[in-house]
């Protein structure tokens, strides 16, 4: 079975996934864009809040591929404590040289998860340099939320072909991008660690609102979790949704 990954901006929603037992709490600032990156301070007072046996992401920022600029966000995120740093690969750039550099941090024993982007059309061949280079895991995430979710933009054997590719070098290979909870049952059989949701979890399935229990529950219960949290005391299911961008 797959695993669930539920992406959250604050100390209260990373409280709340974490009672559904959630396997990847993620932390990032969806309002910031794709992979926008809550602030160091915070992630670091986030991870001291949360119980130690969680297992934690976070982003570092829609940033563009300059290996300086991206080494020093990785770095400083890796420093907080989180399990995995989660680094978006976006269009233009030195991706060969931020692959470079981000090996160092890998050498350090650091988790590194890069991310594309399959609305920009990847080339998946990058996958064996982020091996070499020591990443842990690699997935498919949606940079534009508007033009639809994963499965709109790439078809099932694609996905298949990336799930394998990343499991053949022992990779993580994680799926995201907008997904609903009618995604669910097409992605499993594709045998990815991880799936990612932050929309579908959201008040009106909206990513930049409040995180809504009912939906939470509904697709944990789907990736073999068990509800254990009551709605009553949830500030999240009761709150005023954002306006959704």
């Amino acid at each position: 079975m797959s695993k669930m990954l539920a992406s959250v901006n604050s100390l209260e929603e990373a409280l709340l996934v974490e009672s559904f037992k959630v396997d990847v709490i993620d932390l990032k600032q969806p309002a910031q864009g794709a992979l926008g990156a809550l602030e160091v301070k915070q992630v670091s007072e986030i991870v001291a809040g949360l119980n130690p046996d969680s297992v934690i992401s976070a982003t570092i920022g829609d940033l563009p591929m300059q290996p300086d600029l991206v080494f020093q966000a990785a770095e400083a995120m890796a420093a907080t404590g989180v399990d995995y740093v989660k680094i978006g690969f976006f269009p233009g750039g030195d991706w060969p040289g931020c692959i470079a550099g981000l090996a160092e941090l890998a050498a350090r024993r650091h988790a590194l998860i890069a991310v594309l982007f399959a609305d920009t059309l990847p080339d998946l061949t990058i996958i064996e340099a982020l091996d070499q280079a020591g990443f842990r895991g690699v997935m498919l995430d949606t940079m534009d939320k508007q033009k639809g979710s994963l499965m709109q933009l790439m078809n099932v054997k694609q996905l298949e072909e990336f799930v394998r590719m990343a499991k053949s070098l022992g990779l993580l290979a994680g799926l995201a991008g907008s997904l609903r909870q009618d995604d669910i049952g097409g992605l499993l059989p594709l045998g990815p660690d991880y799936l990612g949701f932050r929309g579908a979890l959201c008040q009106q399935h909206c990513r930049t609102s409040r995180l809504d229990v009912g939906q939470l529950s509904r697709i944990r219960r789907l990736l073999g979790g068990v509800k254990a949290y009551d709605q009553g005391n949830s500030l999240a299911a009761i709150a005023e949704p954002l306006t959704c961008p």
